[in-house]
């Protein structure tokens, strides 16, 4: 009996081979099992590199908010950085099925509370805002893309305001609105 070839993986190869099974299966479609057919792999290969769907599942998520904030270029003040996370973010998970309830399911992982905070509001601290100021203004934002998405993903809501409003512009307003509240002075 020929033994089959062992097939080398590593954990980016694998989250992008996830991402392109939520796009087709969705996230009730992705699991384990699903990705190690996919990979043509046994499942127990996968646990090299994750240690259960709820990891892979967190560090699918750091990878949505990685590239977000990764979209948003250095200059400007804070108010521009958040302004630019959110159209940033909004897009990313309007272009991916599933990936807001991705995103809202999933547990944190990796790093302290302590650490993550930092590295969280590095964007705006570094642009004179207060720590808590920041963590709370990108939650906000965040907060924002990620109901605004679920909405636009969910058919018949989608149908429903577009019928009455024009989505994306509603949701520039929405977030110009919201960061203008967040940081009323265009100096920050």
């Amino acid at each position: 009996m020929a033994r089959r070839k062992e097939k080398t993986l590593n954990r980016d190869d694998v989250l992008r081979e996830a991402f392109v099974l939520l796009e087709e299966r969705g996230l009730a479609g992705l699991s384990m099992r699903a990705l190690a057919e996919r990979l043509d792999v046994q499942a127990p290969a996968l646990y090299w590199h994750f240690a259960d769907k709820a990891e892979l599942v967190s560090l699918m998520t750091r990878a949505i908010y990685d590239e977000a904030r990764g979209a948003v270029t250095s200059g400007g003040t804070a108010r521009d950085w958040l302004l630019a996370y959110g159209r940033a973010l909004h897009h990313r998970l309007a272009t991916q099925r599933d990936a807001a309830r991705l995103c809202v399911n999933a547990a944190p992982i990796g790093v302290s509370s302590t650490d993550a905070a930092s590295a969280i509001a590095q964007p705006l601290t570094a642009r004179g805002m207060e720590r808590e100021w920041a963590l709370e203004a990108i939650a906000s934002v965040t907060s924002l893309a990620l109901g605004w998405a679920s909405f636009e993903a969910n058919g018949p809501m989608h149908d429903f305001l577009e019928g009455m409003i024009d989505l994306n512009r509603s949701f520039e307003r929405g977030l110009q609105a919201l960061v203008e509240g967040l940081i009323p002075n265009p100096a920050v």
